[in-house]
């Protein structure tokens, strides 16, 4: 099993982790709706669900 010789100090430990940062995510907007949205994801508007402007599925007409 792994097992460190020294003790690695706080200070060490976290340099090393400054390289992990979170980032903003990146925000689309649908060109038939114009709703905000994650790139790639499909997103719900007033019961359809859109991806790339297209209408996948449609809620409305189920529970009509």
């Amino acid at each position: 099993m792994a097992h460190p010789k020294r003790k690695i100090s706080k200070t060490r430990r976290d340099k090393r982790r400054t390289h992990y940062k979170a980032t903003m995510p990146q925000i689309a907007k649908d060109p038939s709706t114009g709703e905000a949205h994650l790139y790639h994801r499909a997103h719900w508007h007033e019961g359809k669900l859109y991806y790339r402007g297209q209408v996948l599925i449609d809620a409305t007409e189920n529970a009509a």
